[in-house]
């Protein structure tokens, strides 16, 4: 169980913040072609960038708690995962704040 854990935290975070989309209406998977291009850019900057530490041995992954699959340029798949995970639960969260605000007649 302990290879997966890196996918299972993945799985938790995602789970934690996605009904966020609708107890604040945060609006985040409603429109996949702006998640999309908010997620594309930074997604490519650090696989690249994990990609580079890995091949200079100045950053890797135990093996105990990953599942060992690698993807793109020997990146492990739960590195890609985290890429998109996190960024998604941080837009639900930034949506689901600015949507409190705005109801309580706050500061945009």
């Amino acid at each position: 169980m302990d290879r997966y854990q890196y996918l299972l935290l993945m799985g938790a975070c995602a789970a934690g913040t996605l009904p966020l989309e609708w107890a604040f209406r945060a609006r985040v998977y409603r429109r996949p072609l702006r998640l999309l291009r908010a997620l594309s850019l930074p997604f490519v900057v650090f696989v690249l960038w994990d990609a580079a530490a890995i091949a200079r041995e100045n950053w890797s992954f135990s093996p105990r708690y990953t599942t060992g699959w690698l993807a793109l340029f020997d990146v492990p798949v739960e590195e890609l995962v985290f890429f998109v995970v996190i960024p998604i639960c941080a837009l639900l969260s930034y949506e689901s704040v600015k949507w409190l605000r705005e109801r309580r007649g706050g500061v945009n």
